[in-house]
């Protein structure tokens, strides 16, 4: 798909599409387009963490004036689904109704109240009366495998035979990859460095919490307007979940206030849609901030072991990992998730490595439900690695620069580890150079001690990704000439604050060699986009950006064939640009803006083209990140000072989205590996369930982020772009690790790393 058009707007720092609608406050969300009658919709939320529903009493709730109705599990479809958002047929095994008589977590779902007022809907939740069998939960993930308590002993539990899942054993995926002999070429090694890691999960904490309307247009169909990275799978999610056909469901996506991954889950659009559809009236729901953490889709949890094995020059061999995921009380995302963690680490190394295996088991428990997030599994997996690799190079003796160079996976090379794919472009090596020249790493490294007693000490990390699901994701793209010259770009991929509409429309713009400001773009609606997979899985630029190339240089062709019946020239001798289609050869000409309305007088021609695009591989964009920090020994506070991040994402198609992209990435990271972490009390319920307890890092906790890219050209992506959404997050959890180490001679295997850890640490050295 290399572009051989003139590039005027790929790769130029374009304005985003909706910037000037954003800054003046134009109605552009959920809750801005949504009808003004819409029916008010509350949840009551399950007090314990296993618990069988004897009795709802809703007698007096339904007594309460301006309640429309009261649901109850009684009053629900008998169909099992998943609300993960993911490519049909569903990797997630179908483990939950829209309302059932099991509560599996604090938070879980019992009843629905809808009513014309939220003063309404808050007094009709507390008059409901629930008598509940209390029954023992499951709460560490690390003891649910085959634990007598089951949290699905349904008989119609439904999953796919290759996730290897058993619900009578709280196993939701296994996966076991390996190529090579793991133990026999660890027995040669000079040097195994191990270690178990434990991640937490995080939420998203986007600004926006989940919401949704429902209503019914004139011909009786359900419309779904709702702040969704998925809006294609939300509709076939919701007709499962109603046990309807899915020509009765329309899907409109507004403007997203943030996901992060948290909206790739169909978290609330079942509740307005089974009360509008029973009912007929419009509803909508907004979640608080505190539904939003108790009951959202975090990032899961995870225990990973790591043995990296290498000789005394560093080169390294072999990579041994498994690594545990708590998917919670339902599987959303679980099978999917947890490859990541393997699949986007071990592939780094794959310069000399002789052999890899990595093993995953992903377990039910009775916490909140886990999901998507950013990184998707490979954030987890590569602190675990990338800190081990730190440990390894310590233990040789060796700058972990340098172990990475002389391991790092290159240009050319395949990949076991990674499904078997070759490396078509790949610049990490520029990026660890870059790096450390933006960065001073070898003035830096390891650390020194400052006047005040203050430590500044430095870490490094690698990262890589993927850019769409290879084999599976499709985008599709519509683009038009409309009768006055401009062109419309229909696309059904979420822009969710990343500037996805801009980036295709400056693809569109340059293969069309218009000025951006005449594509057009419009997303999403079920009923007139053409299909898309959705903005996850890094796959908007890669994926749909192919739609979009394809697409325009069919319109292209059809527009210069066009114009020469028009003109009653041949085809071949004619010239496009902006604003009209002409022969060199005669000085004949026709503006778009004609040959448009020509089209609309007496043409069988439509001048539009549909294209689709999937890819069987899915190249992985890259990363190295480099961070200094400041460590206060008197109570062990990390803050951060500088980061340097340099990125291979393929040909960089708008440096300030990408670069903002990249920062965003970061500095959620720094909240991953130093602030965020979510803890369950005795009963199963979450303790940081606000911004008060739940900390995130503000502008003022992640020091100075300075970004460069080093671009490589991926032969299959367009313009030679790959993806750079979800790989920025991946590097500050073992980078800053890899610094506290240097710091303290500790290597801190649990994230969050809290102060007292350090301090603890500090003092241990002390003594």
């Amino acid at each position: 798909m290399r572009g051989e058009q003139k590039r005027t707007y790929v790769s130029a720092p374009v304005r985003k599409k909706d910037a000037m609608s954003l800054v003046t406050g134009q109605p552009v969300y959920t809750e801005d387009l949504a009808p003004k009658d819409c029916l008010v919709i509350k949840l009551l939320r399950s007090p314990h963490a296993h618990a069988l529903i004897e009795h709802i009493d809703t007698a007096a709730a339904k007594k309460v004036p301006g309640i429309e109705c009261i649901l109850t599990y009684e009053d629900m479809p008998r169909v099992r689904f998943t609300q993960a958002g993911q490519t049909h047929p569903e990797a997630s095994p179908k483990d939950r109704y829209i309302l059932e008589n099991r509560v599996r977590f604090v938070g879980d779902e019992v009843a629905i109240v809808a009513g014309e007022t939220e003063e309404a809907c808050e007094r009709a939740l507390k008059l409901i009366k629930v008598k509940y069998q209390v029954l023992e939960p499951v709460l560490d993930f690390r003891k649910a495998l085959d634990n007598p308590v089951q949290v699905h002993p349904e008989e119609d539990w439904n999953a796919q035979p290759w996730t290897m899942g058993d619900n009578r054993r709280n196993l939701v995926f296994h996966e076991d990859s390996r190529e090579g002999d793991v133990e026999e070429i660890l027995s040669q090694c000079d040097e195994v460095a191990e270690g178990t890691y434990h991640t937490r999960a995080n939420s998203q904490a986007m600004m926006e919490t989940f919401r949704t309307c429902c209503y019914k247009d004139a011909y009786g169909r359900l419309v779904i307007l709702s702040s969704t990275q998925i809006p294609f799978h939300v509709r076939r999610i919701v007709a499962n979940a109603l046990d309807i056909s899915k020509a009765k469901i329309r899907v409109i996506k507004p403007r997203i206030g943030g996901g992060f991954g948290a909206k790739q889950s169909a978290m609330t659009e079942r509740f307005p849609a089974i009360v509008t559809w029973l009912t007929g009236k419009p509803s909508m729901i907004v979640t608080t901030r505190e539904e939003t953490f108790i009951a959202g889709c975090p990032r899961h949890e995870m225990e990973i072991t790591v043995r990296v094995g290498a000789m005394k020059d560093g080169t390294i061999r072999a990579i041994d990992m498994y690594a545990l995921s708590n998917t919670g009380a339902y599987s959303e995302h679980g099978p999917t998730v947890v490859g990541l963690a393997g699949h986007k680490a071990i592939p780094l190394y794959g310069e000399h490595m002789e052999a890899f295996r990595f093993i995953a088991d992903v377990v039910y428990t009775n916490v909140c439900t886990n999901g998507a997030f950013r990184g998707y599994g490979a954030p987890q997996g590569l602190f675990a690695l990338e800190s081990t690799v730190n440990e390894l190079a310590h233990k040789l003796n060796i700058d972990p620069c340098v172990i990475r160079e002389k391991n790092m996976l290159r240009e050319g090379k395949r990949m076991p580890a990674y499904h078997d794919e070759m490396n078509n472009s790949c610049t990490l090596d520029r990026c660890m150079k870059r790096a450390k020249e933006l960065f001073g790493w070898e003035e830096k490294f390891p650390c020194r001690t400052l006047p005040d007693g203050h430590i500044r000490s430095v870490g490094v990390a690698m990262a890589m990704q993927g850019s769409g699901i290879s084999g599976m994701d499709v985008g599709n793209a519509t683009i038009r000439l409309a009768d006055d010259g401009i062109y419309v770009l229909n696309i059904g991929c979420s822009d969710m604050g990343t500037g996805c509409d801009t980036i295709l429309a400056q693809m569109a713009a340059d293969c069309l060699e218009t000025d951006v400001d005449n594509i057009l773009v419009y997303s999403v609606d079920t009923d007139t986009a053409p299909y898309d997979s959705g903005s996850y899985a890094s796959s908007t630029t890669y994926i749909t950006g192919g739609a979009v190339v394809k697409a325009s240089m069919k319109l292209r062709e059809q527009i210069i064939k066009a114009a020469a019946a028009q003109l009653d020239c041949p085809a071949e001798t004619l010239t496009m640009d902006k604003e009209k289609v002409f022969s060199e050869e005669t000085g004949k000409a026709i503006s778009l803006g004609e040959l448009g309305y020509a089209m609309q007088n007496g043409s069988n021609e439509v001048l539009s083209a549909t294209a689709g695009n999937f890819s069987p591989q899915s190249p992985p964009p890259y990363m190295v990140g480099m961070c200094e920090v400041d460590i206060d020994p008197d109570i062990g506070k990390v803050t951060p000072v500088d980061y340097v991040g340099v990125i291979d994402c393929g040909t960089v198609i708008n440096p300030n989205l990408a670069r903002v992209q990249a920062e965003g990435g970061i500095a959620q990271g720094i909240g991953m590996c130093l602030y965020e972490g979510a803890d369950y009390n005795k009963r199963g319920g979450l303790v940081q369930h606000n911004f008060m307890q739940y900390k995130i890092p503000s502008r003022m906790d992640v020091g100075d982020i300075r970004i460069d890219f080093e671009p490589s050209y991926e032969p299959t992506g367009p313009f030679g772009a790959k993806s750079i959404g979800e790989l920025v997050i991946d590097t500050p959890a073992p980078a800053i690790a890899d610094a506290i180490f240097n710091a303290t001679g500790v290597m801190h295997k649990n994230l969050p790393i809290m102060p007292e850890q350090v301090l603890s640490g500090l003092l241990d050295g002390v003594l």
